[in-house]
């Protein structure tokens, strides 16, 4: 099965706080993840304030610059993984850093078509 896993990184200023050698020790985690066999693909993402957000109402388009709202994790980036099932996706999951860093990982079933 086929599964997306958004990466929600903790605000910049936890990346801050830690040593040179702790976030070289992260680096390599995420580095080792994407060896994984079953990674199909992925990107780290520029941060929130760099985004365009986009509307369409009543036929008009709106872009504003920035997100739309201010949060505690921002999408900070995403693998599109094919494992045998959720229980693998977890597992792959459980290994991102930002999981046990103060953020979070969504595991999501992609829809094929």
């Amino acid at each position: 099965m086929k599964y997306m896993l958004n990466v929600y990184s903790p605000n910049s200023s936890v990346w801050e706080r830690l040593s040179e050698h702790e976030r070289s020790a992260i680096s390599a985690e995420y580095a080792a993840i994407n060896e994984t066999p079953g990674i199909l693909g992925g990107a780290q993402l520029q941060p929130p304030t760099s985004a365009t957000t986009v509307r369409v109402h009543d036929g008009s388009t709106l872009a504003t610059d920035g997100p739309f709202i201010e949060t505690k994790e921002a999408l900070g980036g995403y693998w599109l993984i094919e494992v045998e099932d959720l229980d693998a996706a977890i597992e792959l999951a459980a290994r991102v850093p930002a999981a046990r860093l103060g953020g979070a990982v969504e595991v999501r079933p992609v829809v094929e078509r």
